[in-house]
């Protein structure tokens, strides 16, 4: 089966075909595209139509559709999952909503794994994982909260995301290994996206929402 991924989390855009026979067309960002102003919208589709041509598959070969789900951004998670719902409307095929958590997660080096995405406002989405195995289900905290939390915890965690990018020090000080700025660890690759949607059951398209775990920023106007 054809695995269509991709996830819009974070700022930058990733996706990638994983190919039944095993191989993968990807398209995945750099760590500097994470600290840019997001454009979904822009990169999305392109993205999406490269890896197809690449992996030489067209919509009638394609099994499944694969989203992030978040948490993250709010208008990133809005147009990735429009996206995926859109394409598994117009191509008849099923969708399978990933934990973007878990996707980056899966791109961390250790076996306690604790990624960590940007949830802005100075706090961060995360998760614990060892060895797969969810610990802490998704939350949000401050850097200070996550780290008298993970007191609790006997093993060093490995942390990477875009949310390690600014608390690194601290992190570090509280026994955490953090990635070292440069790696790929940090980006939520939209290969882990299609491995992890192997193990995750499909749903209707309406049925994918968005993890947003807060109220959006914006609040509307009084009249």
């Amino acid at each position: 089966m054809n695995i269509l991924g991709f996830d819009t989390s974070t700022r930058a855009t990733s996706a990638c075909l994983l190919r039944n026979d095993g191989e993968w067309f990807e398209r995945s960002p750099t760590v500097e595209r994470l600290l840019e102003r997001p454009a979904h919208s822009a990169e999305l589709l392109p993205a999406i139509d490269a890896v197809l041509a690449e992996a030489g598959v067209g919509w009638a070969d394609v099994g499944v559709v694969a989203v992030g789900i978040g948490p993250g951004t709010f208008t990133g998670l809005r147009i990735g999952i429009a996206t995926a719902r859109a394409l598994a409307i117009a191509n008849g095929i099923e969708v399978r909503p990933v934990s973007s958590l878990a996707a980056l997660a899966a791109g961390i080096d250790g076996l306690v794994r604790l990624p960590l995405v940007d949830a802005r406002r100075g706090e961060l989405f995360g998760a614990l994982y060892e060895d797969g195995t969810e610990l802490w289900e998704p939350f949000v905290a401050t850097p200070e909260q996550l780290v008298e939390r993970l007191r609790e915890v006997p093993a060093k965690a490995v942390a990477a995301g875009d949310g390690t990018l600014g608390f690194p020090q601290l992190l570090e000080a509280a026994g955490v290994t953090v990635a070292p700025r440069g790696s790929p660890a940090h980006v939520v690759r939209a290969l882990h996206v299609c491995t992890l949607a192997t193990e995750v059951a499909g749903v209707p398209p309406e049925a994918v929402l968005p993890l947003y775990m807060r109220a959006p920023d914006a609040t509307p106007k009084a009249p």
